[in-house]
């Protein structure tokens, strides 16, 4: 099935509330836009989700893929095998380069073309790793010249995509309107960070045009953000630009700067690639010896999680990473899913998620029964997202199976 169709599925396109007036073209502009590379980076911290999952060395994960750094960072604990499911074949594209990479690349190289990712020497590496890809990634990565995709390795790779240009064109109208967001990268403690946010940011967030771009729900597609996940994100603020302001607010001035790369790349929109601790976990060189080895353990699907899992064996999971997949579903998705999770899971699994709203959608949404053996814990969600340094989400949450 095409990605385009499985995002159709995804939104709801064929419900009945999809088909109200008002819904069903926004739906259908966000699956059109959608179909395409949107995140160049993942914008969840792996490093906060090891540490709210604990121990998954020797363990099976079914994990969301998106821009795939997530899951070659969880190849760092020695996991046993990572089955990678994404609606979007543009990130398994990416993924399968990554995984194709970690393979075949020296640390040099591999560090050169995600970490850096605007040489112009990253074209010869490209064209020698796309034969061994999977055919698909093949076909999407296409041939290495200057209309190819793989030129975005030489021109700067994390501008690309939904993501990317989102950002560009932030900073870019931040300018039009006389402020440089770039600029709390100069802080050194978070008071300054501080008094640089509200002089070159919050202004931005303030200002008439903004608010007015913000209240349009189509404007954050480039964020990769549905109709359906809006409504979650806004909340009960009274409008979408003082959510945007705080949660930029909180990746700006609630971590150090010097080592958060989420942080260097929305304000900076580059990696600090001179610095390892300021790398994420898979283009650190201390980890690139077991990404290596390990890359043969992800196997990548293209399909949605609930397919995925409806032909897995029962209690054959041990951890499933679902971001923030859940806010996109309906009741009836929802329960899908969590029917395969309730089967496939093992006694002791995980499941890790986030949310864009700071409730978890899982209590008023699905039905008691298929939470009944299923246990969260507030203080260590709380821990678990002030712990994950992307700052974008209101909740973050963990589920363990008890029974």
């Amino acid at each position: 099935m095409s990605s385009k169709a499985l995002l159709s599925d995804a939104v709801g396109l064929s419900s009945q509330i999809s088909q109200q007036e008002g819904r069903s073209w926004m739906d259908r502009l966000f699956v059109r836009w959608f179909d395409r590379l949107v995140y160049p980076l993942i914008w969840e911290d792996p490093v906060a989700d090891l540490k709210a999952m604990g121990d998954i060395s020797g363990q099976n994960m079914v994990c969301l893929t998106s821009g795939g750094c997530n899951i070659l960072s969880y190849l760092s604990a020695q996991p046993a095998h990572i089955a990678a499911v994404d609606l979007n074949e543009a990130h398994l594209a990416l993924l399968a380069l990554k995984r194709t990479a970690a393979e075949h690349l020296s640390y040099d190289e591999f560090h050169q073309l995600f970490a850096l990712a605007n040489v112009p020497q990253n074209a010869a590496l490209m064209s020698g790793l796309i034969p061994h890809m999977p055919e698909f990634a093949q076909t999407y990565w296409g041939q290495v010249d200057l209309t190819g995709r793989s030129k975005w390795f030489s021109q700067d790779f994390y501008h690309q995509g939904l993501l990317g240009n989102f950002i560009g064109f932030g900073h870019w109208l931040a300018k039009r309107l006389g402020y440089d967001l770039s600029a709390v990268m100069q802080a050194k403690t978070s008071d300054e960070a501080q008094a640089i946010f509200d002089a070159q940011i919050a202004p931005v967030f303030d200002s008439r045009l903004v608010r007015w771009l913000s209240s349009q729900v189509w404007v954050l597609y480039g964020l990769g953000i549905p109709p359906r996940q809006y409504e979650v994100l806004k909340g009960d603020e009274a409008h979408m630009a003082d959510v945007l302001k705080e949660r930029l607010r909180h990746l700006a001035c609630d971590y150090p700067l010097s080592d958060n790369y989420f942080a260097w790349q929305a304000f900076a929109r580059r990696f600090n690639a001179s610095e390892q601790s300021a790398l994420p976990l898979y283009l650190q060189q201390a980890h690139y010896d077991s990404t290596k080895e390990a890359a043969e353990k992800v196997t990548i699907h293209h399909q949605s999680v609930t397919d995925y899992l409806a032909v897995r064996p029962a209690m054959s999971v041990d951890v499933y990473v679902l971001l923030d997949a859940q806010d996109w579903m309906s009741e009836s998705q929802l329960t899908e899913l969590w029917i395969e999770i309730n089967r496939t899971a093992r006694m002791g699994a995980r499941v890790v998620f986030r949310a864009a709203g700071k409730e978890s959608p899982l209590e008023g949404m699905l039905p008691v029964a298929l939470l009944s053996c299923w246990s969260t814990d507030e203080e260590a969600n709380d821990a678990f997202w002030k712990a994950d340094r992307s700052a974008i989400y209101g909740g973050c949450f963990v589920y363990t199976r008890i029974c």
